[in-house]
């Protein structure tokens, strides 16, 4: 179907035509947006550091099994923990999304798209036994690195798997 896009909306495998003519952006628009990193924000660097400062140690960008083409934008793979951090803006935040003016169309069904594929790679995830936390690109990093903490805590007394610096030596 040369001239649309193709967005999925409302969950995976309902499909959404948006003519690519209402895609169509100004050249300093796309230019910023190839500009936006997708990896390594300052939020996601920020729980990164409060998660190694607690001697937590994770992977970065793991990949999420069975899913190729999606990661964990951080991983606890020992004990089966998946933080992602996702920003307000294209994963739909209910106190900061802003739909833009221009395009509303398209980002509607964009950040739609989005969200869908958060909750089936989340549901994916737990389905393998992993645990899942989604924080919001505006958190406290302390506090998120808090709620990452108790988390493997949790999964520690549940299944006895201990961190390195409390084992015995």
């Amino acid at each position: 179907m040369a001239g649309r896009v193709w967005a999925e909306v409302g969950g995976v495998g309902s499909r959404v035509t948006v003519p690519r003519s209402k895609w169509e952006t100004s050249q300093d628009t796309s230019a910023r947006m190839r500009r936006q990193p997708s990896k390594g924000t300052q939020p996601e660097l920020a729980i990164r550091r409060a998660l190694y400062a607690r001697g937590l140690r994770y992977r970065i960008h793991w990949p999420v099994p069975g899913r190729p083409r999606r990661t964990i934008d951080i991983a606890l793979p020992k004990w089966k923990i998946a933080v992602f951090v996702d920003g307000c803006f294209w994963h739909g935040c209910p106190t900061h999304a802003v739909t833009p003016k221009r395009n509303s169309e398209r980002w509607t069904a964009k950040i739609s798209a989005n969200v869908a594929r958060d909750e089936e790679t989340s549901k994916h995830l737990r389905g393998l036994q992993w645990s899942v936390i989604r924080l919001w690109e505006h958190e406290d990093a302390e506090l998120a690195a808090d709620r990452v903490e108790r988390l493997v805590r949790d999964v520690e007394a549940r299944t006895g798997r201990k961190r390195r610096e409390d084992r015995p030596r």
